[in-house]
């Protein structure tokens, strides 16, 4: 089964901490990359499947925004992206983050 891609990029600590928070606990998805993007910019990538996926980014997107000073710069999914993409960016499943893969 093909798994999905999310990610939201926000402005701050606080709004990617809650957008991370509201996507696991709204779906089936695993947290696969965190990271500073730049200047007080966060990104979180979720991986899971394409339903799955879609019902956290909205979740994690009403979250970031939600809170107090937060703001979701961007976001973005896609359903099944090819092996050489995987290869290259950092969305694979690492060792952290395969006990929790949803098959």
């Amino acid at each position: 089964m093909p798994q999905a891609v999310g990610v939201i990029e926000t402005l701050g600590f606080p709004a990617v901490l809650a957008a991370a928070d509201a996507m696991v606990k709204a779906a089936e998805v695993a947290i696969v990359y965190y990271d500073i993007a730049e200047s007080g910019r966060l990104i979180v990538a979720v991986r899971g499947h394409v339903a799955e996926v879609k019902r956290a980014m909205e979740s994690g997107i009403a979250a970031g925004e939600a809170t107090f000073g937060g703001q979701v710069i961007t976001h973005y999914i896609v359903p099944n992206p090819p092996e050489n993409v995987e290869a290259v960016l950092p969305i694979h499943f690492t060792t952290k983050s395969e006990p929790f893969r949803i098959f």
